[in-house]
């Protein structure tokens, strides 16, 4: 329980800091330059938050952007219907996966290399119906 209120303290602090931002470009989310220890051992590539848009069947921004190496993936979904969020690399293996949530948040660590990454919800139908964006790992 402290974990998951530790973690949503953390994305509230996030969404915070990113609406503080000088930039009107709310087509991208961010992510953190920050050293961070986990289970899989410390993150090189920061952290990167996803989060599903207030209603329908779609994240808050279509495109994302991340530094290579592990990074913390933190997945909000502020909807009473269920989402995740996985990412696919282009030979369309799924690398990572967050647990399918509603109302709260989920996390995991992948090791991201340079390139593009398809973001998507696993819930049957959501990928179908638009709910995928664009992950660009540098």
């Amino acid at each position: 329980m402290k974990k998951a209120t530790a973690l949503l303290v953390l994305v509230l602090a996030s969404v915070a800091l990113v609406a503080c931002g000088g930039s009107d470009d709310d087509s991208t989310s961010t992510t953190s330059e920050t050293t961070t220890e986990s289970s899989g051992g410390p993150s090189t590539g920061g952290g990167l938050e996803i989060a599903a848009a207030a209603s329908g069947l779609a994240y808050a921004s279509d495109t994302a952007e991340s530094a290579a190496g592990k990074v913390d993936l933190v997945f909000d979904n502020p909807q009473p219907l269920a989402h995740d969020v996985a990412i696919e690399d282009s030979g369309g293996e799924t690398i990572a996966k967050t647990e399918i949530v509603t109302e709260d948040t989920d996390s995991t660590t992948v090791d991201l290399k340079p390139g593009s990454y398809e973001y998507y919800c696993t819930v049957p139908g959501h990928r179908e119906a638009g709910m995928v964006g664009t992950l660009t790992v540098e």
